[in-house]
């Protein structure tokens, strides 16, 4: 049997209409456009703002725009998988939710939680799906409404997060030396006290005192979250290149998760690749969370050649890290001209 391949075969991406600037956001808060763009190097962010739409909405929003620009029949589709930190409900799975809205009739849907990391390890987990042969084609989304656990009177924490999806279609290959090449990736378990939510889950239930006392919203510590994230990045990014014997003339691109400018300025330094080969938009994202990866693919499709050594790397609340090494499978500018 003829080994199969996990590549990546067309992009969606959805981001909301409104759009959130750092001057608006100074006239909620003690802050300026100066502050944001210097210490995080984010401009706007996109805010879902109608009532009654969560995570689920944007997830089928992308994948939707993904099954359009792929051609794929959707009765063709084996798993569609959501990775988010923001869940519609506590149960049922977000997955499951966008899978009826979208009509799959063949599939089963499941909901991964990795924080920021949520993209990375999902796309490792549908890729390992398909090598088995036992699933041909299956959906990632990363999906996650920030906005929704953000605390707008915190001015350390509101201007970092926005809105959005981005969802890739995964399919195997015989081709060889495409797809997904190798993962490295990792959790110590050591985040906790520095990056979290309070209250809502089973150790803490809601109640009057968690609502009164604003235990819903995301809490962070920034600068050990920092330090971190810096630290592991580029040891991740520096041993998923070593075991693969890239050198950092060899990489075209590095895809990393986008919480801010200066971690990702710092990674990248570290390992020796210039940030004209490092896929960044943040300044008019944010950090979206699990969507940030799929959205970066998204915005930057038409930029990727088959064959393009690409470097994915992530870091989130657990602590979770990890970094990929990926051979692009087709030619980006095309598939966006087809759109």
């Amino acid at each position: 049997m003829e080994k199969i391949n996990a590549i990546i075969t067309g992009v969606g991406g959805y981001v909301p209409d409104y759009i959130l600037t750092n001057e608006e956001l100074s006239r909620m808060v003690d802050t300026s456009d100066e502050w944001i763009t210097t210490r995080v190097g984010i401009k706007e962010r996109r805010i879902l703002t109608e009532e009654g739409l969560g995570t689920s909405y944007m997830a089928r929003k992308a994948a939707k725009q993904l099954i359009q620009k792929t051609g794929v029949d959707p009765d063709t589709i084996d798993a569609l998988i959501v990775t988010t930190t923001t869940p519609d409900y506590k149960f049922p799975s977000t997955a499951s939710i966008v899978l009826g809205k979208l009509g799959l009739k063949n599939a089963f849907a499941f909901d991964f939680s990795a924080a920021c990391c949520g993209f990375l390890y999902t796309l490792d987990v549908a890729s390992s799906m398909i090598q088995s042969g036992r699933y041909k084609k299956i959906i990632v989304i990363g999906a996650d409404k920030m906005s929704s656990m953000v605390d707008y009177t915190d001015r350390a924490t509101c201007v970092l997060f926005g809105d959005g999806a981005g969802a890739v279609l995964v399919e195997g290959t015989t081709e060889e030396n495409i797809g997904l090449r190798d993962s490295y990736l990792r959790t110590d378990g050591k985040g906790l006290p520095f990056l979290h939510m309070k209250a809502g889950g089973s150790v803490c239930p809601p109640s009057h005192f968690t609502v009164d006392f604003r235990l819903h919203y995301l809490y962070q510590e920034g600068r050990t979250v920092f330090r971190y994230a810096v630290t592991d990045m580029s040891n991740d990014v520096a041993e998923i290149m070593k075991r693969n014997q890239l050198t950092a003339d060899q990489v075209q691109w590095v895809i990393p998760h986008e919480a801010n400018l200066r971690i990702i300025e710092a990674v990248t330094k570290r390992v020796g690749i210039p940030m004209g080969h490092v896929a960044v938009n943040i300044q008019h994202y944010g950090n979206t969370s699990a969507a940030t990866i799929p959205l970066a693919l998204w915005d930057y499709e038409d930029k990727l050649k088959k064959g393009d050594n690409i470097v994915f790397t992530a870091f989130g609340a657990g602590f979770v890290h990890g970094a990929s090494y990926y051979r692009w499978a087709y030619d980006g500018a095309s598939a966006v001209a087809n759109k």
